[in-house]
């Protein structure tokens, strides 16, 4: 296998970053790795050059900062695009009102978020989650094939294989059951309005 040079100039982030911070341990950090993709007739196609990953700052989270970026791309109105998110952490409560508003005032734009955890430090993420799910998004705990495509996608792994630890694919089917149980008490309680 040939190393995985950064394409056209894009930074790649190093194995450790992407071990630490969507592996097992415990990251202190949010790294959100995305693409952009347009709708043309039946499919979806990458734009080129709106891919890449970020990380939070001191004072803004890795969504935030990805939203302050969306208007230099000039999104065409008139077209559909679906953002795709590999990120260390869930969006907090905090974030989640921001990306529903964002959602609503862009109906072009749709957000499918894959999180390898499951934000849970402030109180009302659950309802954070739910929301962003009625405002459209698709909201999913990242697999071993999301891993593994943000492996060969984002990550300088120099030829190195992805092989995921046998404690990080308990961890997944747990965080799959949690956030299946979070969405679903939502979907209940507007079934039951």
């Amino acid at each position: 296998m040939e190393d995985n040079p950064a394409p056209s100039g894009r930074s790649l982030m190093d194995v450790d970053t992407f071990n630490s911070n969507f592996g097992i341990i415990w990251a202190t950090e949010t790294y959100l790795c995305y693409e952009v993709e347009v709708r043309e007739e039946d499919t979806w196609v990458p734009v080129e050059g709106l891919q890449g990953f970020l990380r939070n700052q001191v004072y803004c989270h890795a969504e935030l900062c990805f939203l302050d970026r969306v208007p230099s791309w000039l999104l065409d109105e008139g077209k559909q695009y679906r953002l795709m998110w590999y990120i260390s952490w869930s969006p907090c409560p905090d974030c989640a009102p921001k990306l529903v508003d964002f959602l609503r005032k862009n109906s072009h734009v749709q957000l499918r978020i894959f999180a390898a955890r499951i934000y849970t430090k402030l109180d009302g993420y659950e309802d954070g989650l739910r929301r962003l799910q009625d405002a459209g998004a698709k909201l999913a705990i990242m697999t071993p094939k999301e891993l593994q495509h943000c492996w060969d996608t984002f990550v300088d792994n120099q030829g190195q294989q992805f092989e995921p630890e046998l404690e990080l694919l308990e961890k997944i089917r747990a965080r799959c059951q949690r956030l299946e149980n979070i969405l679903r008490v939502g979907r209940q309680l507007v079934n039951e309005e």
